[in-house]
């Protein structure tokens, strides 16, 4: 008998219907075949699924058994063939009987005794069979919370084969998982684990924080081991505006695929904040692979990517960054794919001043000769500093302020402002299509939008000559000073604004190695 049911597969972000057909009839030589572009944990699905079956006493007696994946053009990769083969092998062998097949979708791995294990993308598989206009999908419990963000689908998440069989067959009755998506959503969406409240000291840092994270710029801490870099980086996520639904379903989905999100996730409520070694390889930063997998620039997609110790990242690794911080998306091109990927991040790094660490350090002496500060520093090239709006030099707090200071402002106080100036830059940039916020501006929009006085065009000007800045300085300086301009609720950029940015190009000044 000939039987048929949906499924799905991953390409790249996109989950693609599989219409899976068995067929089980009589002969002389009886085998098992799976067709249709199987990779080798699709293959294996045989012993699983017969396993998981007689273990749980339905016996598969010995045919010919052919099963067919279609699109047999696609390639089918992963273990959640595992669930949709064992149901359609039943239905084939007439053990199995229930209405409309057509409406359903079915998802998982098998395990040797029948129980339903975990895979990857249940939310993309969740919208395309929504989208297809199904009844209902199933999928292993520990997705299920995750799928059923989804709504006018029906989710059930399962344990065991026989559980499956047992609710097709109306032996059991099974309630759909249901999840109140936007009381979740907001109810997780401001509880953070670091607060800027708990920094001492370095005010200067925490107001550069405050402006990219207004503004979406990026941002790089030079200073010395111990000034606290790291940890002000950590509570940048604390600063920024809220996750919108649109944003953080586009974030789920991807970690969804990479196989990243916490057991009993329904959606990711807060900017993701990703911190790869510094021993990363380009393809596990931009992602791809043998079997495609989200790089970590994508993962980062709606937050913050964070590099520590920048010079230490290998000199390809960094000049991959060059075009997703530009164009905010990544064409992954490999032989046996192509996939455009989402990566519209904010870049935090963060680097000694000199291979010692100590170069303008106030009581520890630096060993380096200016060749090696230089050598260090060139390890970053021009053209990813280019994409560097603030750069700031963050000095060690002594002693005696720290034991003083008194308990620093909180992020609460300082995302209200940012959330404040990002309505500012929506309300600005809502006839332009692709740009948010100050840091995506284009130069003709800063042609229209930072416009500078007369005093502050020769304030720039004075300043570009006398610290010798270089020429790519100019716009960014543009882009900081409209931020600040939004932060003060100011329509101009006024002569206070410009001298404060001016301040974050520390790295352009000529005089900065001596």
């Amino acid at each position: 008998m000939l039987s048929k049911l949906f499924t799905a597969t991953m390409q790249g972000l996109n989950a693609i219907p599989v219409t899976m057909e068995v067929n089980c009839s009589d002969s002389t030589m009886p085998h098992f075949i799976i067709v249709g572009l199987p990779d080798n944990a699709v293959k294996e699905s045989q012993e699983r699924v017969l396993s998981a079956l007689n273990v749980n006493g339905y016996n598969v007696p010995v045919k010919k058994t052919v099963v067919n994946l279609a699109p047999a053009d696609v390639r089918k990769e992963g273990s959640g063939f595992d669930l949709p083969m064992a149901i359609g092998l039943m239905m084939a062998l007439e053990k199995l009987d229930f209405e409309n097949p057509e409406q359903y979708m079915f998802i998982g791995e098998l395990g040797l005794d029948g129980t339903i294990l975990p895979v990857k993308g249940a939310l993309p598989i969740s919208i395309k069979a929504r989208s297809m206009g199904l009844k209902a999908l199933f999928v292993p419990v520990e997705n299920a919370r995750e799928a059923a963000v989804v709504d006018r689908l029906e989710v059930y998440g399962v344990h065991h084969i026989c559980e499956v069989i047992d609710i097709l067959n109306g032996v059991k009755e099974a309630k759909p998982t249901v999840v109140n998506t936007r009381e979740e959503f907001y109810e997780e969406q401001l509880k953070f684990d670091y607060d800027f409240s708990e920094v001492k000291g370095q005010e200067n840092v925490k107001r550069a924080f405050e402006v990219a994270a207004a503004g979406g710029h990026n941002i790089i801490l030079v200073g010395s081991p111990g000034c606290g870099k790291s940890m002000m980086a950590k509570r940048l996520p604390s600063i920024l505006p809220p996750l919108s639904l649109g944003e953080s379903l586009e974030t789920t989905q991807i970690h969804s695929v990479a196989g990243k999100l916490k057991k009993d996730t329904s959606l990711i409520s807060q900017r993701p904040f990703r911190a790869p070694h510094h021993t990363i390889s380009d393809v596990a930063l931009v992602g791809g692979g043998t079997t495609f997998m989200p790089g970590e620039i994508c993962l980062a997609h709606n937050g913050v990517l964070f590099l520590d110790e920048l010079p230490e990242f290998s000199r390809t690794v960094l000049e991959t960054l060059r075009q997703p911080l530009e164009d905010r998306v990544i064409t992954v091109s490999r032989a046996k794919y192509t996939f455009t990927l989402p990566c519209s991040f904010m870049m935090v790094a963060s680097m000694n001043p000199c291979p010692c660490g100590y170069h303008h350090h106030p009581t520890h002496a630096c060993v380096c000769t200016p060749a090696q500060i230089t050598r260090y520093m060139n390890k970053i090239s021009g053209p990813l500093m280019d994409r560097i709006d603030i750069q700031v030099e963050v000095e060690n707090v002594p002693f005696e302020d720290i034991a003083k200071a008194p308990k620093g402002e909180p992020s609460e106080s300082i995302r209200e402002r940012v959330v404040r100036a990002r309505k500012i830059q929506e309300e600005r940039f809502k006839s332009h299509k692709g740009i948010h916020c100050n840091a995506q501006m284009t130069t003709s929009l800063l042609q229209q939008y930072a416009v500078l006085d007369d005093a502050s065009m020769e304030q720039l000007r004075t300043a570009m000559r006398r610290l010798n800045l270089s020429a790519r300085a100019y716009d960014r300086i543009l882009k900081v000073s409209r931020t600040i301009a939004d932060l003060e609720g100011a329509e101009h950029i006024q002569r206070q604004h410009v001298a404060e940015a001016i301040g974050y190009r520390n790295l352009d000044r000529d005089n900065w190695f001596e």
